[in-house]
């Protein structure tokens, strides 16, 4: 059963943010980010999203997603250096103001999700020219980067194949090459370390921009909103059946969306119910606790009243 302090957080969730004195606001689909100068803030709010469709809300998911986040970029610092200068809050970040690249990297160490719905429809975005007779969540032999570009809220991610990515020039052949490489080898830490606490890092997305001429990697990394997690206990097994595996990841509500509710990104999304919200809670939850190895300390509460209380301590009100 999820901790009942998941649900009794419900009327609490954070959905949205509005701090003029930050800066100029951008609101994504998780986080609303402020810029002033050099400087950013970026607010995770509780807003969940699937299928280019901010949704509901989560109890605790901000918090959750921006504390692993930060987990993370001190765990890959000497990978690629990142954006990041405090954490004054559960749910903030502090960070030095990048030059974004106009292109997200996903690195995929399994045939699953979308690319799995590519496969078997024949389809191949990427380029990758894939063999035929593969099977769902199959190892790949070494990870494979399947680039997309960033749409604006409720438009739609642009797959495309590396060589797409130059030839239209949304990134330089130099950048293309070390952010791929930043890339690769950051995914190759978060499988390491995620094995450690008995998780399999199957997937992810990472965001990289420029600071002068610094490749630094921003927004998130390796959180269960970026990445698939699946427990590596049994994986094997679970595959060679051929059954579904177990997921610590937002992967649950997209495979909730498409069973029990035939939705899979086209025309209105369907409410989400707090029995669904709360149960993916405690999977964000549990990610968490497995992948660190740390109980998180569950606090219900006013989100807004304890995010303006620690700005302001940190002196950013």
């Amino acid at each position: 059963m999820p901790d009942a302090r998941l649900t009794a957080q419900l009327p609490h969730t954070l959905s949205s943010t509005d701090f003029p004195t930050l800066g100029q606001k951008y609101q994504g689909k998780v986080r609303d980010t402020y810029a002033q100068g050099d400087r950013l803030v970026l607010i995770t709010t509780d807003r969940l999203s699937a299928f280019d469709h901010v949704l509901t809300t989560l109890p605790f998911k901000g918090d959750l997603l921006n504390t692993l986040a930060h987990f993370w970029f001190q765990k890959t610092a000497h990978v690629v250096k990142n954006h990041v200068l405090d954490m004054p809050d559960p749910c903030v970040i502090v960070g030095r103001r990048a030059e974004p690249f106009k292109v997200e990297f996903v690195v995929r160490g399994y045939l699953t999700g979308s690319l799995w719905r590519d496969y078997e429809a024949g389809r191949d975005p990427y380029a990758l020219a894939l063999p035929p007779g593969m099977k769902k969540d199959q190892k790949f032999d070494r990870a494979l980067l399947t680039p997309s570009t960033k749409a604006p809220i409720g438009e739609h991610d642009e797959p495309m194949s590396e060589q797409a990515v130059v030839d239209r020039g949304l990134l330089s052949s130099r950048d293309w090459a070390r952010a791929k490489e930043a890339a690769l080898g950051l995914f190759a830490e978060g499988q390491q370390q995620s094995a450690r606490h008995g998780m399999i890092l199957v997937d992810t997305k990472y965001e990289f921009g420029l600071i002068g001429q610094e490749l630094v990697v921003i927004d998130e990394m390796h959180t269960p909103d970026s990445s698939r997690f699946w427990i590596a206990e049994g994986s094997q097994e679970r595959f060679d059946r051929g059954e579904p595996q177990q997921m610590l990841d937002k992967e649950n509500l997209r495979q909730w969306l498409i069973q029990e509710r035939g939705f899979s990104g086209q025309g209105t999304p369907p409410p989400i119910p707090d029995e669904v919200r709360v149960m993916l809670a405690d999977k964000y939850l549990s990610a968490f606790e497995r992948i660190t190895g740390q109980q998180f300390k569950l606090e219900v509460g006013d989100v807004r009243a304890r995010l303006e209380k620690n700005l302001r301590a940190a002196k950013l009100l």
